[in-house]
């Protein structure tokens, strides 16, 4: 009977242990996705601020749209990840730009 209750015992024990284990490489696994996400986002508004900074210095305006910057200066934003929001207020004035996550973290 109490070779039976260790047995048991052992193999709660066992199974506790083993999905405390899975949760914290669940959590590790997440917060990676998440600081890679940011990351990717930081790049892509990053490449688009630089794709209308060099737009301004070649053609002495900035451009009216995100669309003419990958038309003529060929940024690649994964637009199934990230949205952009390019707001312009006038040639001369760098526009607001904004790069988000869509749907949140990763």
């Amino acid at each position: 009977m109490r070779a039976r209750r260790k047995g048991w015992l052992s193999m709660v024990l066992g199974l506790l242990v083993f999905a405390a284990i899975a949760a914290w490489m669940f959590l590790g696994v997440r917060q990676t996705a998440e600081a890679s996400g940011e990351e990717g986002r930081l790049l892509s508004e990053q490449a688009v601020r630089r794709a209308a900074v060099s737009c301004y210095a070649v053609e002495g305006a900035y451009p009216e749209s995100y669309a003419y910057l990958k038309e003529h200066y060929g940024v690649a934003v994964d637009e199934t990840r990230y949205a952009v929001f390019y707001e312009v207020f006038a040639s001369n004035i760098m526009p607001d730009i904004t790069v988000i996550q869509i749907g949140g973290a990763a």
